[in-house]
């Protein structure tokens, strides 16, 4: 690398290595697409590696690139708070954020705060991608802005809000509470609802999240039980059916089934275990503190959600 450095080459890097694509580089950087590829060519000459190699329809990063991209990013962002004015003026800004939730936090969610964003910050975009396994990686290496999860409060939980990594701060956005869904004229809906019967029966596991178990699960095998899962599902969406047109029992979070229990012929059980109820939360790196754009939008988020009602106890 004995070229002169130049941080331009370096944003256009960073888009590039986002979209896997010219094309749509060249359109989030207002360049045309031959400019693009002409600073590809810069780049690859002064980090003496392909960086991006096509496959098919799509680039694909060298393990060089991978390795800078946990560099480039933060260094862009330090850059640009440098430059930033000392005021964040919503109308004027054309910022882009990004935010991983999961599946269940698109219709709880966004349309709690994307319309004040649509009143109040006309070319502000938000990129939403859903969270998986990738996604803490992500937000430790600043590469997103913003997470969307669902953490728990139950001291028996993994997945207890106090371990989420330290350098990630939080702010609790809705509790809600799981119960269990059967279809209607469930064999089990003639018995005793009591945990016996819960787990007599096998169940359908939503893994969406990034998550394969969570503290319902925990609980049970602390006291040497556990759910016979017949199938792993990514989405709530296809496990509701497939509750509805079978006798396997779904555990899911109470807020999602208010909705989809008007559409689904499916009853709601509480479960018949005592578990803390966890909520969905905001998770950000400490870096963006004190970005003032990032503080815009994290207070935009936790106060239009603060406005939303408890679910109702099933």
């Amino acid at each position: 690398m004995n070229q002169s450095f130049d941080l331009n080459l370096l944003r256009v890097l960073d888009i590039l290595l986002e979209e896997k694509s010219v094309t749509a580089t060249s359109m989030r950087l207002n360049l045309s697409q031959s400019a693009v590829s002409k600073h590809l060519a810069k780049l690859r000459e002064m980090f003496n590696d392909p960086l991006l190699t096509r496959k098919s329809s799509r680039l694909i990063a060298t393990p060089k690139a991978i390795e800078l991209a946990h560099s480039i990013k933060p260094l862009l962002q330090n850059v640009e708070q440098l430059t930033r004015p000392n005021k964040f003026i919503p109308a004027q800004s054309s910022r882009r954020f990004h935010i991983d939730m999961i599946e269940l936090a698109y219709a709880n969610i966004i349309p709690e705060f994307m319309p004040e964003i649509l009143a109040t910050a006309n070319n502000v975009k938000v990129n939403i991608q859903t969270w998986d396994q990738n996604t803490i990686e992500q937000l430790l290496n600043c590469e997103i802005e913003f997470g969307i999860t669902c953490r728990e409060h139950d001291p028996r939980s993994e997945l207890h809000i106090d371990r989420l990594e330290p350098d990630l701060h939080y702010a609790e956005l809705i509790q809600d509470h799981s119960v269990c869904l059967v279809r209607e004229n469930h064999p089990l809906l003639t018995q005793p609802w009591n945990l016996d019967t819960f787990i007599q029966y096998r169940h359908i596991q939503v893994t969406g999240g990034g998550a394969s178990r969570w503290v319902l699960d925990e609980v049970l095998f602390q006291q040497q039980l556990h759910r016979d899962i017949a199938i792993e599902m990514p989405d709530f969406q296809g496990a509701f059916r497939l509750c509805e047109f079978s006798d396997l029992l779904l555990c899911a979070p109470y807020r999602q089934v208010q909705e989809m229990i008007q559409i689904h012929k499916l009853k709601v059980l509480p479960l018949p275990i005592n578990i803390i109820p966890g909520a969905f939360f905001l998770i950000w790196n400490q870096h963006f503190e004190h970005d003032l754009g990032h503080k815009w939008l994290r207070e935009l988020i936790i106060n239009n959600l603060k406005k939303q009602p408890p679910p109702r106890v099933c």
